[in-house]
């Protein structure tokens, strides 16, 4: 195995165990308001400072960038890990058993390291730059759907970024209408990992973050399936507008969408 990929592997399944104990004790989760629809639980933090101490115990000089803690720079400015801690975090304070620790590891901007674990299934989807993607030490392959209307198609709401409803809706009505049919399950990182395993043939979702996709899109590249932006290109780490899909399902949607887009979604 990878070294960092063992070090991400350990962080991650500490990070599972903090979430599993307080999932079973629920009334005691602190909860608070980043923002606008968007929450953070003790937990989060909790399981972001188990990440944390165990990348820092072997690489000290890594920098680090994760969803609560914000970046903690390193001397080694070339590594970079990309942390997610509780990747649905609404679906955990409300006790629905899907969400996910999200962990990817960049080498001068390239993700060479992926790791997504899901807690309450102990389902493990890994994957190194090159060697292909695994879900608990089994290769897996995205699916064979090569038609939009037999696939079935995950996506997430924009309910942070609810300017963007509008055109979502378009979008999600085009893809309606020629798929198989739709899932909103509540964790992205989660989704990605299921399309790499077959489980769902694309995703697609706006305004996401790094530490939301990082880890899921390089499974997804690595288990045989396309990645990109909105408009066919590979700006979705930055915009955070991602396709993920076996390749024809992922042109197909790059198709559906671009005379749907408004302005604000085109960049």
């Amino acid at each position: 195995m990878h070294p960092m990929q063992t070090i991400a592997v350990r962080a991650a399944r500490a990070a599972g165990q903090t979430i599993l104990r307080a999932y079973t004790e629920l009334d005691r989760v602190e909860v608070s308001n980043k923002g606008i629809n968007d929450y953070v639980t003790n937990v989060d933090k909790e399981a972001e400072a188990a990440i944390t101490y165990q990348i820092r115990k072997s690489y000290p000089d890594h920098t680090i960038v994760a969803e609560e803690g914000g970046e903690s720079q390193g001397d080694n400015k070339d590594y970079m890990w990309i942390v997610d801690p509780l990747d649905g975090t609404n679906n955990f304070v409300r006790g629905i058993p899907h969400f996910s620790v999200s962990i990817a590891v960049q080498y001068k901007g390239k993700t060479e390291v992926a790791v997504v674990y899901d807690p309450i299934r102990d389902e493990l989807f890994t994957a190194v730059r090159g060697k292909g993607a695994k879900l608990n030490d089994f290769r897996i392959r995205v699916s064979k759907a090569n038609d939009l209307d037999e696939a079935l198609v995950a996506t997430g709401f924009p309910f942070k970024a609810k300017q963007h409803t509008e055109t979502y809706m378009k979008l999600f009505a085009s893809t309606f209408a020629q798929c198989a049919d739709v899932r909103r399950a509540g964790s992205a990182a989660l989704d990605l990992a299921y399309v790499a395993a077959g489980r769902m043939d694309a995703f697609f979702e706006i305004g996401l973050k790094p530490w939301d996709i990082a880890a899921g899109e390089l499974i997804v590249r690595e288990a045989g399936g396309t990645v990109t932006d909105f408009t066919g290109n590979h700006s979705y780490m930055s915009s955070g507008n991602i396709i993920a899909g076996t390749p024809k399902a992922t042109v197909s949607l790059v198709k559906n969408f671009r005379p749907l887009l408004s302005e604000a979604l085109k960049r």
